[in-house]
């Protein structure tokens, strides 16, 4: 399975050979540097560790498992069903996806806080009439009667927003620039500009997405 971590450039508009105009998101994809290959015999499971990113410092525990290798900003583990083919200190360039491909992205999207349930859940609030002054956005009721007599868990409510890792799906790769290490999928993906990404092989593809 292909794979590589990216940060976050932005989002802009390019034009196919129709003249349409496609929203894509541009990723910074690489150059990733293979950290460590984990094998069943050793771990106990088939995983693959890459390292993404100029970090300033290491500490002496990160400079010797990175030892012989550039001082890597960010580590991430993936999942592989073989690790045939991967060696610690193989560099993972941007080249290795190519347009037209359909990918994963895996990111953390942005954090809004403390907010109310109109903002976090979508609901529509009381009326803004008949004397109710102060509870336009209000949750309302949220008891359940008699029974069962108490708040069931789960109730949505008011709390933290964002902030939380989302992955989205069947993304299609319209530009690959392996000059400028620049990735372009179509749509959005999740967090800020800047923000660290997981760009892999789409796990579950679609017809709509390989002909979009």
């Amino acid at each position: 399975m292909k794979h590589i971590l990216g940060r976050k450039v932005g989002m802009t508009q390019i034009f196919n050979p129709d003249g349409k105009v496609i929203p894509v998101t541009v990723i910074e994809a690489g150059p990733c540097y293979v950290t460590q290959v984990k094998t069943r015999e050793q771990d106990g499971y088939l995983a693959v560790q890459m390292g993404f990113g100029q970090a300033k410092r290491l500490n002496r525990p990160q400079g010797g498992h990175l030892q012989g290798l550039p001082q890597l900003e960010h580590l991430r583990e993936v999942r592989v069903s073989s690790t045939e083919g991967y060696e610690v200190g193989q560099r993972i360039d941007v080249d290795t996806f190519a347009v037209g491909d359909v990918v994963d992205v895996t990111g953390v999207s942005k954090g809004r806080g403390f907010t109310g349930v109109v903002k976090r859940h979508g609901f529509r609030g009381g009326p803004r009439t008949h004397g109710q002054s102060d509870r336009e956005r209000a949750p309302g009721a949220i008891g359940s009667t008699t029974t069962p007599g108490r708040i069931l868990k789960g109730l949505r409510m008011a709390g933290h927003h964002g902030n939380d890792q989302v992955t989205v799906q069947n993304l299609q790769v319209m530009l690959v620039d392996s000059e400028r290490n620049l990735l372009a999928v179509k749509g959005s993906v999740p967090g800020a500009k800047n923000g660290l990404l997981l760009i892999r092989e789409a796990v579950k593809t679609n017809k709509s997405s390989k002909s979009a």
